[in-house]
């Protein structure tokens, strides 16, 4: 009877802590879980804009650096050089606009003084007409007085000479005016054409735009003989020395973000069907397998790449085989943000990681999750 009791009584004793450990670690049983899932960030390739020898390199492999922080300066002196020539270029391009807005100033002045003796001409064409009418009407009062002995023949032919040269007097002045007209059609035609030379008045105009433009590129250019840190993170991957070309637009080393660190989990295509973004989230690192971290579901990736149908040899498509009687889940990205880092943990891109959705829980749950059991991890 005793040894019936003390087997009854170490049975149940092992079958509470088979329920406890049970109990305590339901979620990792129940919820969707992988130990797929890698330390993910943004990595900037930090890329030259110019080309040229480096001569100051302020950084060193795995070094931390802040936003703006200098990483490495490029050989400045060509570039300076540029700068001066383009300066230089900027300097004659306003030259020649100011003598070209003088040039238009002159032509404008022409163009008036034509006007002027168009109106003059014109003027004078007047004024002759007007003596041209009194003196045809002297000379007809001294035809008719002649025949009644009441004038000279000398009266007469005095008439006569003032009323011819003020008809010759008319017809010089509208000479002048059709000179004129032609001075002032021809001043028109030089003040279009200065005009056109000079384009656009002030800081509109092509000519200074475009010298202003290249010194702004020249002035970029030696700024960008300074490569600075566009993010905090950490230089990785560092492999330039002082001499090194480098070149524009190929990359010459990469910047982890410190502050833009995820987990990316792979789960099974059959586990994703209830999770949702904002679902809470237990992640474990390798690195770290005693310190979980909390995380939410940010998103569900949306698609996987194709391998069967891909181009193979000749063109023809790529087909795996497969046992028909196995049936293999694909495996697709989920995206989760880490609430919170504790103390002492390092991140690291690419390293290994457990993650545990709980799904139908939203990211404000108090409880405490222990890290996976190292069987899941």
């Amino acid at each position: 009877m005793k040894q019936a009791s003390k087997y009854l009584l170490t049975g149940s004793v092992v079958l509470i802590a088979v329920g406890l450990v049970l109990l305590k670690y339901w979620d990792y049983v129940v919820n969707p879980w992988t130990r797929d899932g890698q330390v993910r960030a943004n990595v900037i390739q930090v890329t030259p804009r110019v080309s040229g020898p480096i001569v100051s390199l302020s950084v060193r492999d795995n070094q931390f650096v802040g936003a703006g922080e200098l990483l490495f300066k490029i050989d400045p002196r060509t570039f300076q050089a540029s700068l001066d020539e383009a300066r230089a270029q900027y300097d004659v391009a306003a030259d020649s606009y100011l003598a070209q807005e003088k040039q238009v100033e002159a032509a404008q002045a022409q163009v008036e003084v034509s006007r002027a003796a168009v109106l003059q001409a014109q003027s004078s064409i007047k004024e002759y007409a007007s003596t041209i009418q009194k003196n045809r009407a002297e000379l007809r009062r001294q035809q008719e007085l002649l025949p009644q002995k009441a004038t000279s023949q000398k009266s007469l032919e005095r008439a006569q000479a003032n009323y011819d040269i003020s008809v010759e007097q008319r017809r010089g002045a509208e000479a002048a005016l059709a000179q004129s007209r032609s001075s002032l059609t021809q001043a028109e035609a030089d003040l279009a054409e200065v005009r056109a030379n000079l384009g656009a008045a002030g800081q509109a105009n092509a000519s200074l735009r475009k010298a202003q433009s290249a010194v702004r590129q020249a002035e970029l250019n030696l700024e960008f003989t300074e490569v600075r840190a566009s993010v905090d993170g950490y230089v990785t991957n560092l492999d330039l020395r002082l001499g090194s070309q480098a070149v524009a637009n190929q990359p010459a080393l990469a910047l982890v973000d410190v502050n833009s660190y995820w987990i990316d989990g792979f789960f099974k295509e059959n586990e994703i069907g209830p999770m949702a973004s904002g679902d809470r989230s237990i992640i474990t690192l390798m690195t770290y397998p005693d310190k979980p971290l909390e995380g939410v579901v940010d998103s569900i990736g949306w698609g996987i790449a194709q391998q069967d149908g891909s181009t193979g040899a000749d063109l023809l498509p790529t087909v795996n085989p497969t046992f028909e009687w196995i049936r293999l889940a694909q495996r697709v990205p989920v995206r989760i943000s880490i609430k919170t880092l504790p103390e002492g943990i390092a991140l690291r891109v690419g390293t290994s990681a457990s993650v545990l959705v709980m799904t139908g829980r939203g990211s404000d749950g108090h409880e405490t999750v222990p890290a996976a059991p190292a069987l899941l991890q």
